[in-house]
Protein backbone atom coordinates (compact mmCIF):
# COMPACT_ATOMS: atom_id res chain seq x y z
CA UNK A 1 0.00 0.00 0.00
CA UNK A 2 1.37 3.22 -0.86
CA UNK A 3 0.17 7.05 0.23
CA UNK A 4 -1.68 8.75 -2.08
CA UNK A 5 -0.06 12.12 -3.01
CA UNK A 6 2.21 11.97 -0.53
CA UNK A 7 4.69 14.99 -0.23
CA UNK A 8 6.98 16.35 1.98
CA UNK A 9 6.42 19.93 3.43
CA UNK A 10 9.59 20.43 5.29
CA UNK A 11 12.42 18.26 6.23
CA UNK A 12 15.38 19.05 8.79
CA UNK A 13 18.49 17.19 9.76
CA UNK A 14 18.55 15.82 13.78
CA UNK A 15 20.98 13.83 15.29
CA UNK A 16 22.61 12.68 12.40
CA UNK A 17 19.00 11.15 10.99
CA UNK A 18 15.95 13.05 9.63
CA UNK A 19 12.83 14.75 10.81
CA UNK A 20 9.92 15.17 8.10
CA UNK A 21 6.95 16.79 8.18
CA UNK A 22 4.56 15.74 5.07
CA UNK A 23 0.86 14.91 3.92
CA UNK A 24 -1.22 13.00 2.06
CA UNK A 25 -4.77 12.32 0.57
CA UNK A 26 -6.10 9.94 2.88
CA UNK A 27 -8.39 7.54 1.70
CA UNK A 28 -10.00 6.49 5.30
CA UNK A 29 -10.76 9.86 6.00
CA UNK A 30 -11.22 11.72 2.94
CA UNK A 31 -9.49 14.78 3.69
CA UNK A 32 -5.63 15.51 3.71
CA UNK A 33 -3.80 14.09 6.91
CA UNK A 34 -0.58 15.35 7.83
CA UNK A 35 2.23 13.50 10.56
CA UNK A 36 5.80 13.59 11.06
CA UNK A 37 8.42 10.96 10.83
CA UNK A 38 11.92 11.07 12.58
CA UNK A 39 14.41 8.31 10.51
CA UNK A 40 18.02 7.81 12.25
CA UNK A 41 21.17 8.20 10.41
CA UNK A 42 21.01 3.53 10.65
CA UNK A 43 18.14 4.17 7.99
CA UNK A 44 20.64 5.52 5.93
CA UNK A 45 21.88 2.88 4.55
CA UNK A 46 18.12 1.31 3.65
CA UNK A 47 18.21 -1.14 6.29
CA UNK A 48 15.00 -1.66 7.64
CA UNK A 49 14.79 -0.08 11.27
CA UNK A 50 11.87 -0.35 14.24
CA UNK A 51 9.27 2.04 14.87
CA UNK A 52 7.40 3.83 17.52
CA UNK A 53 4.25 5.31 16.72
CA UNK A 54 3.78 8.59 19.27
CA UNK A 55 0.27 9.85 19.42
CA UNK A 56 -0.56 13.25 20.75
CA UNK A 57 -2.99 14.58 22.97
CA UNK A 58 -5.72 17.51 23.29
CA UNK A 59 -4.70 20.36 21.16
CA UNK A 60 -1.54 18.67 19.63
CA UNK A 61 -0.82 18.26 16.33
CA UNK A 62 1.98 16.30 14.04
CA UNK A 63 4.54 19.08 15.34
CA UNK A 64 4.16 18.56 18.93
CA UNK A 65 5.96 15.74 19.19
CA UNK A 66 8.87 16.16 17.09
CA UNK A 67 9.55 19.81 18.57
CA UNK A 68 8.55 19.40 22.38
CA UNK A 69 9.59 15.94 23.20
CA UNK A 70 13.21 15.54 23.19
CA UNK A 71 13.23 11.98 21.45
CA UNK A 72 15.58 12.42 18.93
CA UNK A 73 18.95 12.46 20.21
CA UNK A 74 18.14 8.46 21.92
CA UNK A 75 16.09 7.43 18.67
CA UNK A 76 19.36 8.02 16.84
CA UNK A 77 21.41 6.54 19.35
CA UNK A 78 18.89 3.41 19.03
CA UNK A 79 18.36 3.41 15.47
CA UNK A 80 14.62 3.23 16.27
CA UNK A 81 12.10 5.45 13.79
CA UNK A 82 9.42 7.33 15.78
CA UNK A 83 6.20 8.55 13.65
CA UNK A 84 3.57 11.40 14.98
CA UNK A 85 0.24 11.66 13.45
CA UNK A 86 -1.65 14.64 13.56
CA UNK A 87 -4.76 13.96 15.84
CA UNK A 88 -7.63 15.00 14.15
CA UNK A 89 -8.77 16.16 10.33
CA UNK A 90 -8.50 19.70 9.77
CA UNK A 91 -9.49 22.09 6.84
CA UNK A 92 -12.63 24.09 5.72
CA UNK A 93 -14.53 20.41 5.32
CA UNK A 94 -13.84 19.17 8.99
CA UNK A 95 -13.77 22.44 10.44
CA UNK A 96 -17.03 23.39 9.18
CA UNK A 97 -19.02 20.98 10.82
CA UNK A 98 -21.33 21.60 13.74
CA UNK A 99 -19.15 22.76 16.99
CA UNK A 100 -16.15 21.30 15.71
CA UNK A 101 -14.04 24.36 15.86
CA UNK A 102 -15.58 25.79 18.74
CA UNK A 103 -14.88 22.72 20.93
CA UNK A 104 -11.83 21.62 18.73
CA UNK A 105 -9.44 20.94 21.98
CA UNK A 106 -11.49 19.46 24.91
CA UNK A 107 -14.38 17.05 23.41
CA UNK A 108 -16.15 16.77 19.80
CA UNK A 109 -13.52 18.00 16.97
CA UNK A 110 -10.29 15.79 18.49
CA UNK A 111 -10.02 12.37 17.23
CA UNK A 112 -9.94 10.00 20.30
CA UNK A 113 -7.93 7.71 17.59
CA UNK A 114 -11.63 6.04 16.56
CA UNK A 115 -13.67 5.84 13.87
CA UNK A 116 -16.98 7.47 14.72
CA UNK A 117 -20.13 5.92 13.72
CA UNK A 118 -22.73 9.14 14.34
CA UNK A 119 -23.08 11.57 11.60
CA UNK A 120 -22.21 14.20 10.93
CA UNK A 121 -18.52 12.99 12.42
CA UNK A 122 -18.92 9.52 10.52
CA UNK A 123 -18.05 10.86 7.05
CA UNK A 124 -14.24 12.05 8.41
CA UNK A 125 -13.36 11.01 11.70
CA UNK A 126 -11.55 7.50 11.23
CA UNK A 127 -8.60 8.18 13.39
CA UNK A 128 -8.06 4.28 13.96
CA UNK A 129 -9.00 3.30 10.68
CA UNK A 130 -6.55 5.89 9.04
CA UNK A 131 -3.47 4.98 11.57
CA UNK A 132 -3.88 1.42 11.30
CA UNK A 133 -4.74 0.68 8.17
CA UNK A 134 -3.73 3.10 6.26
CA UNK A 135 -1.05 5.34 7.75
CA UNK A 136 1.03 2.53 9.14
CA UNK A 137 1.14 0.25 6.08
CA UNK A 138 1.92 3.61 3.68
CA UNK A 139 5.06 4.26 5.73
CA UNK A 140 6.35 0.91 5.74
CA UNK A 141 5.87 1.22 1.74
CA UNK A 142 8.22 4.46 1.56
CA UNK A 143 10.71 4.35 4.11
CA UNK A 144 13.01 1.52 5.04
CA UNK A 145 11.11 0.73 8.30
CA UNK A 146 10.45 -2.92 10.28
CA UNK A 147 7.25 -3.57 10.11
CA UNK A 148 7.03 -6.63 12.15
CA UNK A 149 9.38 -4.09 15.08
CA UNK A 150 7.05 -1.42 15.84
CA UNK A 151 5.36 0.21 19.43
CA UNK A 152 3.07 2.40 20.38
CA UNK A 153 2.81 5.23 22.90
CA UNK A 154 1.16 8.19 23.88
CA UNK A 155 0.27 11.09 26.05
CA UNK A 156 -3.43 12.15 27.88
CA UNK A 157 -5.60 11.30 24.96
CA UNK A 158 -2.86 10.07 22.99
CA UNK A 159 -2.27 7.54 25.84
CA UNK A 160 -5.99 6.37 25.82
CA UNK A 161 -5.27 5.98 21.95
CA UNK A 162 -1.87 4.18 22.46
CA UNK A 163 -3.46 1.53 25.19
CA UNK A 164 -6.90 1.03 22.93
CA UNK A 165 -5.37 0.61 19.61
CA UNK A 166 -2.75 -1.88 21.22
CA UNK A 167 -5.78 -3.86 22.58
CA UNK A 168 -7.58 -3.83 20.15
CA UNK A 169 -5.65 -4.70 17.46
CA UNK A 170 -3.42 -8.34 18.93
CA UNK A 171 -0.26 -8.65 17.52
CA UNK A 172 0.09 -5.23 16.04
CA UNK A 173 2.28 -3.47 18.50
CA UNK A 174 4.95 -5.35 20.27
CA UNK A 175 5.44 -2.53 22.95
CA UNK A 176 3.00 -0.78 24.66
CA UNK A 177 3.66 2.37 27.03
CA UNK A 178 1.69 5.92 28.03
CA UNK A 179 2.35 8.71 29.83
CA UNK A 180 -0.59 10.44 31.97
CA UNK A 181 -3.57 8.73 29.92
CA UNK A 182 -7.09 8.94 30.01
CA UNK A 183 -7.17 5.49 31.20
CA UNK A 184 -11.21 5.43 31.59
CA UNK A 185 -12.49 7.91 28.98
CA UNK A 186 -16.01 6.44 29.79
CA UNK A 187 -16.09 7.67 32.80
CA UNK A 188 -14.48 11.07 32.69
CA UNK A 189 -15.92 14.25 31.04
CA UNK A 190 -13.97 14.05 28.25
CA UNK A 191 -14.19 11.04 27.36
CA UNK A 192 -18.24 11.25 27.80
CA UNK A 193 -18.23 14.19 25.14
CA UNK A 194 -16.65 12.48 22.77
CA UNK A 195 -18.02 9.34 22.98
CA UNK A 196 -21.46 10.81 22.68
CA UNK A 197 -20.52 12.24 20.12
CA UNK A 198 -18.80 10.09 17.95
CA UNK A 199 -19.95 6.64 19.64
CA UNK A 200 -23.66 7.75 20.36
CA UNK A 201 -25.50 7.82 23.86
CA UNK A 202 -25.49 3.69 24.32
CA UNK A 203 -22.65 3.62 26.81
CA UNK A 204 -22.03 -0.33 26.25
CA UNK A 205 -20.22 1.07 22.82
CA UNK A 206 -18.03 3.26 24.37
CA UNK A 207 -16.18 0.16 26.02
CA UNK A 208 -14.47 -0.91 23.13
CA UNK A 209 -12.80 2.35 23.29
CA UNK A 210 -11.99 1.86 27.13
CA UNK A 211 -8.39 0.93 27.56
CA UNK A 212 -9.59 -0.25 31.36
CA UNK A 213 -12.73 -2.09 30.17
CA UNK A 214 -10.68 -3.45 27.62
CA UNK A 215 -8.15 -4.83 29.72
CA UNK A 216 -10.72 -6.29 31.98
CA UNK A 217 -11.70 -8.24 28.57
CA UNK A 218 -8.95 -9.42 28.42
CA UNK A 219 -8.27 -13.66 28.80
CA UNK A 220 -4.50 -13.63 29.32
CA UNK A 221 -1.60 -10.35 29.90
CA UNK A 222 -1.42 -9.05 26.11
CA UNK A 223 2.19 -7.80 26.32
CA UNK A 224 4.09 -10.17 29.10
CA UNK A 225 6.61 -8.19 28.84
CA UNK A 226 5.24 -5.36 30.44
CA UNK A 227 3.38 -2.05 30.06
CA UNK A 228 5.34 1.38 31.09
CA UNK A 229 3.08 3.91 32.04
CA UNK A 230 4.19 7.30 34.19
CA UNK A 231 2.18 10.16 36.17
CA UNK A 232 2.44 13.00 37.62
CA UNK A 233 1.11 13.66 40.54
CA UNK A 234 0.56 17.23 40.51
CA UNK A 235 -1.14 17.34 37.00
CA UNK A 236 -4.36 19.29 37.54
CA UNK A 237 -6.25 16.65 35.49
CA UNK A 238 -5.16 13.68 37.07
CA UNK A 239 -8.39 13.57 39.75
CA UNK A 240 -11.07 14.05 37.32
CA UNK A 241 -9.72 13.03 33.79
CA UNK A 242 -7.29 10.43 34.09
CA UNK A 243 -8.37 7.78 36.47
CA UNK A 244 -4.88 5.22 36.17
CA UNK A 245 -5.86 3.38 39.26
CA UNK A 246 -8.80 2.09 36.88
CA UNK A 247 -6.26 0.39 34.56
CA UNK A 248 -4.20 -0.40 37.52
CA UNK A 249 -6.89 -2.56 38.68
CA UNK A 250 -7.36 -3.52 35.60
CA UNK A 251 -4.60 -4.65 34.82
CA UNK A 252 -3.97 -6.87 37.99
CA UNK A 253 -7.52 -8.58 37.49
CA UNK A 254 -5.91 -9.81 34.33
CA UNK A 255 -2.23 -10.78 35.24
CA UNK A 256 -1.03 -7.91 32.73
CA UNK A 257 2.53 -7.18 34.15
CA UNK A 258 2.11 -3.04 35.28
CA UNK A 259 4.81 -0.12 35.92
CA UNK A 260 2.84 2.49 36.81
CA UNK A 261 5.34 5.28 38.24
CA UNK A 262 3.88 8.21 40.10
CA UNK A 263 6.04 11.30 40.48
CA UNK A 264 5.46 13.42 42.98
CA UNK A 265 5.20 17.53 41.72
CA UNK A 266 4.87 16.71 38.03
CA UNK A 267 2.36 18.05 35.88
CA UNK A 268 0.74 17.35 32.47
CA UNK A 269 2.97 18.70 29.76
CA UNK A 270 5.90 18.47 27.98
CA UNK A 271 8.49 19.20 30.95
CA UNK A 272 7.32 15.88 32.64
CA UNK A 273 7.14 13.82 29.38
CA UNK A 274 10.78 15.33 28.44
CA UNK A 275 11.66 14.10 32.05
CA UNK A 276 10.93 10.94 31.61
CA UNK A 277 11.13 9.84 27.69
CA UNK A 278 14.29 8.24 28.12
CA UNK A 279 12.72 5.66 29.79
CA UNK A 280 10.26 5.34 27.50
CA UNK A 281 12.37 4.80 24.44
CA UNK A 282 14.20 1.84 26.78
CA UNK A 283 11.30 0.11 27.63
CA UNK A 284 10.32 0.06 23.78
CA UNK A 285 14.22 -0.81 23.02
CA UNK A 286 14.20 -3.76 25.38
CA UNK A 287 10.84 -5.41 24.06
CA UNK A 288 11.57 -4.73 20.04
CA UNK A 289 14.91 -6.11 20.62
CA UNK A 290 16.94 -3.40 19.87
CA UNK A 291 20.62 -3.27 21.28
CA UNK A 292 21.19 -0.22 23.69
Amino acid sequence: MSLHNLKTLSSHRCFGGTVSFLEHDSREIGLPMRFSVFMPPQADAGQPVPALLYLAGLTCTEETFMIKAGAQRLAAELGVALIAPDTSPRGPAAESLPGAKASWDFGIGAGFYLDATEAPWSTHWRMESWIVAELLPGLAAHFPLDDKRLGVFGHSMGGHGALTLALRHPGRFQSLSALAPICAPSECPWGVKAFGGYLGTDRSRWLAHDASALMQSQTAAPYPDGILVDQGMADTFLAEQLHPERLEAACRAVGQPLQLRRHAAYDHGYYFIQSVMADHLAHHARALRVKE
